[in-house]
């Protein structure tokens, strides 16, 4: 989390925005939108000089923008960072072409070392300041480590290099500050960046969740799956959890608590719907950018692999808010009160074109790169020509500020990861990492996928998804991908298990977030969240071990693995809200009912579960499959109610 930057002087908004725009323009010139050529083509003449100049617009910023302690307090010195991180990215801008030509990340002249040095401090105050201690510690660590690499314990030891060596490696080589996460962010990150603020700023929230209401308000527990609905959409544009709780949850949160929930359930909702959110595509976060540079794929190909978990899992919240509105009664809110469906396309159906343009040049057209820059620029121009949702100065100004915030913010966040693959890529340690992990788990696949959804869940903890994907897409993701499991899968396993720690107490910062909301006990609304969310700690492996359900197969074995996992998924949330649709209430009492309820979450578990033959195991699907249905037949006979309720639940 990074620290509060909400009292921002009106000098240093100007100056944010003005790096927003400038960056923005880099960014499309780098890929050709304004002409075949170029137009800073006599300027940038080697594409180092373009991630310099990027760093030169906004990395100073972190100082003027995000204060140096917890407290919002500002002083002196942050000028004269900003100023010093100013000189030190322009001197390199200067001499990327030297730098190039004559090898200094190995063999730099001594003033180019000093001045190394000197943006590799400050790029870890940066850190610290936007992406908070724990990240800075672990980046700290990680990028000194080449100094003391020879003097480490066998398993953790490496080629060492001189702090000098080091300073320039990190600073002045392709590998480290300017490596993959940074290269990630210059080239892909920046434009579905600003799509998602403009989307925010223009109403497109608003839009989403009168859309939401509109579709499923009317429905039992409606106000629910309209968090579901509108929060999952919002969060794939946002691509942050906290975010998207604190800006939707502010609307959806009241409105469930309102139509009967209680607060710590509204609260966990929320938390949930935000944080698969990420995992939604066409945007799904700027994690997805980078595992689609690591892959060496295009983005499509990340945002269709994660198509249909990410449907899975929000299949299974729905059908979880369904049992819950069953089993309590829940009405849907009457029609006569909500939006009316007609009404809100007309007034928002340019957020649909913008979308439809952003899709088209995505997966049709190849366009990954320019897609979010066409689409924003459709966004801004038909919303100007809206009489609704039309901006002003003021309202353009915040939206410069906000692009400019969150710009310096995660910026300053890949640089400092940067660092990290910078430190594993000098030393030759994450080969050696990878062997140790496959001696550890005795070349069993099964031990590897425990151990990573583990070494994930922690990380997630206390770094940035991005940041703890990209730790583990270097140190585990080549080790899992030896023990033959398919290498997007394997990512998007890692992916998910990082983003569980949103949702998982102790340390549950999406569902705390939506506690302060709710008013709602913080653990409380923590177990709220695991539990509604519990399917989300099964699918990674039912991906991981089918591929098919990462759309690689056959039409036929895609489909096969959908409906499947479909019907696991089911089983698994009915169990959990002791509610199945179209079979009633498994609330039985006695051991026979709890037994019951255990049989069918089991039987869900094993339709879905895959490939054990994968694991070592001598197991076929057909065996899986037809063990599942037995078993979940008996826990349903075993727990389903015996009197149904006369009343209160037939709105469905």
């Amino acid at each position: 989390m990074s620290r509060s930057s909400t009292a921002i002087p009106g000098a240093v908004r100007w100056l944010l925005a003005f790096s927003a725009v400038a960056s923005v323009f880099l960014a499309m010139d780098s890929l050709r939108l304004f002409s075949e050529q170029p137009l800073m083509d006599f300027v940038i003449t080697v594409q180092n000089h373009y991630y310099y100049a990027l760093m030169a617009l906004l990395l100073p910023m972190c100082f003027l923008v995000y204060p140096p302690t917890a407290k919002s307090e500002r002083y002196w010195y942050d000028i004269i960072l900003s100023l010093a991180a100013l000189g030190a990215c322009g001197f390199f801008f200067f001499n990327a072409e030297t730098m190039l030509d004559f090898g200094w990340e190995f063999s730099a002249p001594t003033y180019a070392v000093f001045i190394s040095y000197l943006l590799w401090a400050l790029t870890l105050e940066a850190v610290r300041r936007c992406g908070g201690t724990t990240l800075f510690v672990l980046v700290l660590v990680f990028s000194l480590y080449p100094i003391v690499a020879d003097r480490m314990p066998g398993p953790i030891s490496g080629m060492a290099s001189s702090a000098a060596e080091t300073a320039s490696y990190h600073v002045m080589s392709i590998e480290s500050i300017l490596g993959l996460p940074f290269r990630a962010f210059a080239q892909l990150v920046i434009g579905f960046l600003v799509f998602g603020i403009a989307l925010q700023h223009t109403g497109g929230g608003r839009f989403f969740i009168n859309l939401a209401f509109a579709l499923f308000g009317h429905v039992r527990g409606g106000s629910a799956k309209v968090a579901i609905a509108s929060s999952g959409l919002m969060g794939s544009m946002s691509g942050s959890v906290i975010t998207n709780v604190l800006t939707t949850g502010q609307m959806t949160i009241p409105a469930m608590k309102k139509n009967g929930m209680s607060p710590a359930y509204a609260g966990g909702v929320e938390a949930c719907a935000s944080t698969g959110g990420v995992l939604l595509p066409p945007i799904m976060g700027s994690t997805a950018f980078v595992m689609a540079t690591f892959l060496n794929v295009p983005y499509t190909s990340v945002a269709l692999a994660a198509a249909i978990p990410a449907l899975l899992y929000f299949f299974g919240l729905f059908v979880q808010v369904d049992a819950y509105a069953a089993r309590t009664g829940l009405q849907g809110t009457p029609k006569s009160e909500l939006p009316d469906l007609k009404e809100t396309f007309r007034d928002g159906w340019f957020y649909i074109a913008s979308f439809a343009v952003l899709i088209f040049l995505l997966i049709f057209m190849q366009r990954e790169a320019v897609a979010p820059f066409y689409a924003t620029g459709l966004l801004l121009i038909l919303n100007q020509l809206s009489g609704k949702h039309r901006w002003d100065l003021t309202a353009a100004a915040t939206f410069l500020v906000a692009s400019g915030k969150l710009l310096v913010e995660l910026l300053a966040i890949m640089a400092g990861v940067g660092l990290i693959v910078g430190a594993l890529s000098v030393t030759g340690l994450s080969g050696t990492l990878v062997n140790d992990l496959l001696y550890l788990a005795g070349d069993s696949v099964l031990m590897l996928l425990l151990m990573g959804a583990l070494t994930s869940f922690i990380l997630g903890i206390g770094m940035t998804v991005t940041a703890a994907y990209i730790f583990l897409a270097i140190v585990l993701a080549p080790a899992l991908v030896q023990g033959g499991l398919s290498p997007m899968s394997v990512h998007l396993f890692i992916l998910y298990w990082g983003m569980l720690s949103f949702i998982t107490p102790p340390v549950a910062l999406g569902a705390f977030a939506a506690a302060s909301i709710a008013g709602a006990s913080s653990l409380a609304t923590g177990f709220k969240a695991m539990r509604l969310g519990s399917v989300i700690y099964f699918i990674p492996f039912f991906f991981v071990l089918d591929p098919a359900l990462i759309l690689e197969g056959s039409p036929g074995q895609i489909a096969m693995a959908t409906l499947t996992a479909g019907v696991g998924v089911l089983l698994i949330a009915g169990s959990l809200q002791d509610y199945l649709p179209g079979f009633g209430f498994l609330d039985n009492g006695g051991v026979a009912g709890s037994v019951g309820r255990l049989l069918t979450g089991t039987g869900g578990g094993l339709i879905a579960l895959p490939g054990l033959e994968t694991l070592g195991f001598n197991v076929s699907n057909t065996v899986l499959l037809i063990s599942g249905l037995v078993l979940a037949a008996v826990g349903v006979v075993l727990s389903r109610r015996r009197i149904v309720p006369e009343e209160g639940y037939a709105n469905h």
